[in-house]
């Protein structure tokens, strides 16, 4: 049974900096891609940053610059550094082991706030 747990979420100014860890059980993580989605409050999920098996990084154009993706297979986990801060950037932030197109594990959530 494939789990995946968030942590590092919280409340932050405008301009600070936050770090989501996304750890990964019951599956071979290095053997897939891992994602990290966001859901601004009364909007759709959306795609934040992908990380491939090889290390090859996809963001979205609203965090380029700002937000980096990262993985350690030796600890099965993915990460999100969050630079610069927005208030835009306030979501739950989930993780997701992809599978496919379309197709995946998600994390539970993690809430980010981020003050004006």
């Amino acid at each position: 049974q494939v789990q995946l747990v968030e942590s590092g979420g919280g409340l932050v100014q405008a301009g600070g900096s936050l770090r989501l860890s996304c750890t990964a059980s019951g599956s071979i993580f290095s053997n897939y891609a891992m994602g990290w989605y966001r859901q601004p409050p009364g909007k759709q999920r959306e795609l934040v940053a992908l990380i491939g098996t090889a290390g090859t990084t996809n963001y979205a154009d609203s965090v380029k610059g700002r937000f980096t993706i990262s993985r350690d297979n030796a600890k099965n986990t993915v990460y999100l550094q969050m630079n610069n801060l927005k208030p835009e950037d306030t979501a739950v932030y989930y993780c997701k082991q992809q599978r496919g197109p379309g197709i995946g594990y998600w994390g539970q959530g993690t809430q980010v706030t981020v003050s004006s």
